[in-house]
Order: C-alpha cells, then structure tokens, then sequence
C-alpha cells in the first residue's frame, strides 16, 4: 500500500465535495428564479386584468366585456405558458437533486474507502495501534520537533513475557487475544498526544513527547496487573520495558538502540528472577 493511494482517494473526495457544493448553487439559484418569475407573473396577472377591467367600469362602452374576454384569454395563456415552465424548472431541480444524491453516495464511499486505506497504511490490523512504519515516520517528526524547540521526548519500549510459551500451551488465538488487551491497556495506560506502536510481534514501542524519563514508571504501573483468560484460565499477563531520552543530533535508529539495550537488560533481569522463583519452589 503505497502513501500516494490515501493521498488521490483523498483528492478524490475534495473533487467530490466540490462538485456537491456547486449543484447545490445551482439548485438555490434555479429555485430563486422560480419564486421570482412566480411572484412577477402574478402582478402581471394583477396589473393586466385592472388595465382591462378598469377603463370598462369608468367609460361602461358596449365592448369592454369583449375586451376584458380578450384579456382574460391573454392572461389565461400566459399562465399556462408560466405552468409549463414551472415545471420544467421543477424537474430541472429534480435531476440537480437526485445527481446530488448520486454524488453524496459517491462521497460516503470514498469516505468508507478513504478509512479503509488509512487502516491499511498506518494501523496494526490485530491490536488498532500504528504500525510500524507509521510509528518511524512519527519518531521521526518528534525527533525533530524536539531538536527544534528543545523539549523533552522520550521513548519507551516494551516486550511481553513468554508468549512463545503461552502460544505453545494454550494455542495463537490465545496468545493475539493477550496482544489485544494488553494493547488496549497500553491506549488507556498513555496521554492522548502519545502513541503508541507495534513493532511486530510481541515487541511494541511509545513516543512520549513533553515527558521525561522518570515519568515513564508511572505508565509501567498502569500496564501491571493485567490478567486474559486463556481456556478457562487466568494468565498474568508479564513485560518487559526499556526508556531513554532523545539526546540532540543522534539520529532515529540511535534512540531506538538505547532503548531497546535497556530493555534487554531489563528482560534477561526478569527471567532469571523468573528462573529463581521456578528452582525455589
């Protein structure tokens, strides 16, 4: 999926939008000519039956009812002629207004489709989060806001514990439910000017702008606890967590080696507390 396919879908539906806009003038001006010719023919009517009827009454001569008969069959075919524009111009707005509902169909589509590509492109299918191409482009782009302004941006890494050995024991629909909740408790765990990624797997990563790295144990504490039922079982779900801070001039893939160096350290730590709690018992 390439970038340039959201952007012409996009282009696409702006066309649209376009188009709507100018039937809809079209539509109000067709309707104002309509009400203007209707209000101009009855003061015709009104002004053409008086000048007939009037002199008749003042002068009562033998042939003002011939002539006011003559006037009334005038105006009586003008009023048909006026009818027979009516609804011309009725049906020509008709026709506007069913292209108009023809084209906001088109529209809704293209808006269907517009999200449909935009999940394709930048969301993980399994967990809704951004992908890992999404995520880059956006370090990439707080890396340099951060170099820019000079704030603070630290990024945090994370990889669940064992899942290879829940998906052995209890099967891979366990173990993406586990991926699941545990990236929904992330989404909830972050602010909203956050994000958080998967990288893949069981790896996933958050951009933490404004926030320094001794905030980020308080992220940790809202990820902990959480258990999935996994055949009729509670299974505590266990991670692994790296974190530093951008340092100005290094570069994308720098940042992300600290961090990720972090974080096996912190996760070799885990299993041999892991591996010492098993011998124990």
């Amino acid at each position: 999926m390439t970038q340039s396919e959201p952007q012409s879908t996009l282009t696409s539906a702006a066309l649209q939008a376009d188009q709507i806009r100018t039937n809809m003038r079209h539509i109000a001006r067709r309707q104002w000519f309509l009400w203007s010719s209707a209000v101009m023919v009855t003061l015709l009517l009104t002004l053409g039956i008086a000048s007939f009827a009037f002199p008749g009454l003042l002068t009562q001569a033998q042939d003002s009812s011939f002539l006011l008969s003559q006037a009334i069959h005038g105006l009586v075919g003008l009023v048909l002629l006026f009818n027979v524009y009516t609804i011309y111009q009725q049906l020509q707005i008709h026709r506007i207004q069913q292209q108009l509902c023809d084209q906001v169909e088109a529209l809704s589509k293209v808006e269907v489709r517009t999200e449909e590509v935009y999940k394709l492109a930048v969301l993980d299918p399994l967990t809704g989060l951004h992908n890992r191409r999404s995520g880059e482009e956006r370090l990439a782009e707080e890396i340099s806001r951060s170099q820019r302004y000079g704030r603070p941006l630290t990024i945090l890494t994370l990889d669940l514990n064992d899942l290879k050995h829940l998906n052995d024991k209890f099967g891979h629909a366990a173990g993406d439910e586990l991926i699941r909740r545990f990236a929904e408790r992330l989404k909830n765990a972050i602010r909203g000017s956050d994000l958080a990624v998967r990288l893949g797997g069981d790896e996933f990563l958050v951009l933490l702008p404004e926030c320094k790295p001794e905030e980020v144990p308080r992220i940790l504490a809202r990820l902990s606890g959480l258990k999935v039922e996994c055949n009729e079982r509670l299974v505590e779900v266990s991670f692994s967590a790296g974190w530093t801070n951008f340092r100005p001039g290094e570069s994308p893939e720098e940042l992300l080696k600290r961090a990720d160096d972090v974080l096996y350290v912190n996760k070799r730590a885990n299993l041999e507390q892991r591996l010492q709690i098993v011998a124990a018992k």
